[in-house]
């Protein structure tokens, strides 16, 4: 694994909770504007919850097939700078996103059976791809695909690597090794509740990959 891979903690809405990880300096911290989440920010979110966060972290949005105008409106309102696409979105839908100047992170769920060919399309259209564990419903499932299955993705653009990391994959993440790999991302492996994380594991976390 790079030394400088990045950090994306997911899944944020409890004010006081939010303010705790941010004493970890976590590169990305994730809000899910999707309401049938656990951890859905909720129809009218307090806009303190994005105030807080120093310029340091970026502020990524979590969408789940939405009509364009509304990511866009809620990236506007919320000072988000990262827009995550956790659905069908095609290339066309995330180009237009990235033409407003806010970066694009596309969710793929990831199995034995997945074609990384399908990816090409969007090479042109997103800066990030962002890798989970396939599961029934869109968003996190808490468990693990194989690593090894993406050695088979050669593009160029760079990735998330999600899906069930928890604290104690320090060791096997240090032994992970690919090119395109950017960041990690984690959420219901660090938590208490749902989206109310613990600080002190997210904070080992980090300082231990940032070794």
């Amino acid at each position: 694994m790079k030394n400088q891979v990045k950090i994306k903690v997911c899944g944020m809405r409890d004010p006081e909770n939010i303010q705790g990880i941010l004493s970890a300096e976590p590169d990305y911290l994730g809000y899910i504007f999707y309401s049938k989440s656990k951890r859905y920010v909720g129809k009218n979110p307090g806009p303190e919850i994005f105030e807080i966060v120093s310029k340091s972290t970026r502020k990524v949005g979590v969408f789940v097939n939405e009509p364009l105008d509304n990511v866009i409106t809620a990236c506007r309102d919320f000072k988000l700078e990262v827009a995550q696409l956790h659905g069908n979105e095609d290339p066309d839908y995330c180009s237009l996103i990235r033409s407003t100047g806010l970066t694009v992170l596309k969710a793929f769920s990831i199995d034995e059976e997945f074609d990384f060919s399908l990816l090409e399309t969007y090479s042109g259209a997103v800066d990030y791809f962002l890798f989970d564990t396939k599961g029934k419903l869109p968003g996190g499932t808490g468990l693990k695909f194989d690593w090894d299955i993406l050695q088979s993705y050669q593009l160029s653009v760079p990735f998330f690597l999600s899906g069930g990391i928890k604290p104690d994959d320090v060791e096997a993440l240090q032994k992970f090794n690919h090119e395109q790999l950017y960041a990690l991302d984690i959420n219901s492996g660090f938590e208490v509740s749902p989206a109310l994380k613990s600080i002190n594991k997210v904070q080992d976390f980090i300082q231990k990959i940032r070794k």
